[in-house]
């Protein structure tokens, strides 16, 4: 019988038969008594469940209400009721937080101090960035970020530093999970090729920020599952003078650090793509595979002519990007294929990127814009304008793109490209945006790319008071 295995607040955990889709927030409440971790939203957003999770990449914070226990073997959890020394002595930032008046009614409280705390183990000083997944109602974040600022200069204490290479976890062979049928943990593609040409409808769970809502809102029995987050050989950035290869289970914290050097924009979208907690679980080939037509990585990815790598047993395949995306919820993917990887071609920096949403951080885009224009002595020589939701899937403004190439990098090209916008999408009127409002922003984001490599518009993050 094989075991989900893993240390919790610093103490051994081994689970037989669980069921593959128990949160590892209901675990902790209902069976362990450990009921300081709060569900607040049970989605992902609110971060009351958030705790840390270490495993060999270092501690991250994590939404425990869609983390699902099998994604924990091997892995370190700490808890709010952790986060204290064995002694009682309370944790830098749980003291800042007393010394700051941090907490009024204190349900957001523990969710704080889990992304607190990790922040402040990694030595992370973007406090808005780290707390943008956090929400607090009674306090306010004033009192919240002088308790992160606050204790920022103390020492991490050694009690939360999580070792689980010290615990001798059991190793679960592929094709198998927790001693429950139809569960995988493979431990390599090959071996969730072969499971996923065994199981061919059934489903793979990476980061689960999307597929735990499944569970959690629609009550659904997902069926057959394997757990691919763990897979080494899917994951990580490779940069080679040709191309930069994005393993399908690299996760968008790991892409966004990756990235900023090659598309700074890209990386600058990312900070905006939900929180960090949502960032931490959610990769690349999840938000590619679900084909939503407002991912934010898609439309990105397409501007930069990014390619799609698929797999099947032993055989693979690749195509542009664009062309995975063939309607509303329907992708071209093959039963038992899975994606592999992504691949960017090497090319100077052009790319620019457009999120507009009702709230800056961790919301959905109404439209997503990404242009990469490539200019020769001021004429137009190649163009590639993508959006999310402005179609039924990620899409390429061809007409838009056509209007540009080979004519002067000029305010009347631009105007006769975003009108070639309004042939190119014929956007839906929804609860995020109206249609009219949709097109009018589209070609806003076309107008502002060309003001700002002319230099007659600031970028808009760098305006400050």
């Amino acid at each position: 019988m094989t075991e989900i295995a893993f240390l919790l607040n610093g103490t051994p955990v081994r689970l037989r038969e669980v069921a593959p889709t128990r949160t590892l927030l209901d675990w902790l409440r209902e069976d362990r008594g450990l009921t300081g971790t709060k569900e607040g939203c049970n989605e992902g957003d609110c971060g009351a469940c958030t705790i840390m999770v270490t495993d060999a990449g270092g501690a991250r914070a994590l939404n425990a209400c869609i983390l699902f226990l099998p994604q924990l073997h091997g892995k370190a959890v700490r808890t709010v009721e952790g986060m204290a020394g064995p002694d009682g002595q309370l944790h830098p930032v749980q003291q800042a937080m007393v010394d700051c008046h941090g907490s009024q009614c204190g349900f957001c409280t523990p969710g704080f101090v889990g992304s607190m705390v990790t922040a402040h183990l990694n030595g992370e000083t973007d406090h808005d960035t780290v707390l943008a997944g956090n929400l607090c109602r009674c306090t306010g974040y004033a009192p919240i970020l002088r308790a992160a600022q606050s204790a920022a200069s103390q020492p991490a204490p050694d009690w939360v530093r999580d070792d689980p290479a010290s615990f001798a976890f059991s190793e679960i062979p592929p094709g198998s999970g927790g001693g429950t049928p139809g569960v995988a943990i493979p431990r390599t593609a090959d071996d969730l090729a072969d499971w996923c040409l065994a199981n061919p409808d059934g489903r793979l769970i990476a980061g689960a920020t999307d597929v735990g809502l499944w569970v959690t809102k629609q009550l659904r029995d997902l069926g057959p599952v394997a757990f691919v987050a763990g897979i080494p050989d899917l994951r990580g950035v490779t940069i080679t003078d040709a191309h930069i290869r994005i393993g399908a289970t690299t996760t968008m914290e790991e892409l966004r650090h990756a990235i900023a050097p090659h598309h700074p924009d890209f990386a600058e979208m990312l900070r905006r793509f939900a929180s960090v907690q949502v960032r931490n679980a959610a990769t690349l080939g999840g938000n590619i595979a679900n084909g939503s037509p407002i991912g934010d990585a898609p439309p990105v990815l397409i501007a930069l002519g990014a390619r799609l790598h698929l797999r099947r047993g032993a055989a693979r395949r690749d195509m542009a990007l664009e062309e995975f995306f063939l309607d509303y919820g329907k992708q071209d993917r093959q039963p038992g294929e899975f994606v592999e990887a992504v691949t960017i071609p090497r090319q100077p920096d052009r790319l620019k990127c457009y999120k507009l949403s009702k709230r800056f951080d961790q919301d959905i885009s109404a439209v997503m814009g990404a242009f990469s224009i490539t200019l020769d002595q001021g004429r137009v020589t190649q163009a590639r304008i993508a959006f999310g939701g402005m179609a039924g899937t990620p899409k390429r403004a061809r007409g838009a793109e056509a209007a540009l190439i080979g004519a002067d990098w000029s305010e009347r090209a631009v105007a006769t490209a975003c009108a070639a916008l309004a042939q190119d999408f014929t956007p839906l009127s929804d609860m995020r945006a109206s249609a009219a409002y949709r097109m009018q922003a589209a070609q806003g984001m076309l107008r502002r790319y060309w003001l700002e490599d002319r230099g007659l518009a600031p970028r808009i993050l760098e305006i400050g008071a």
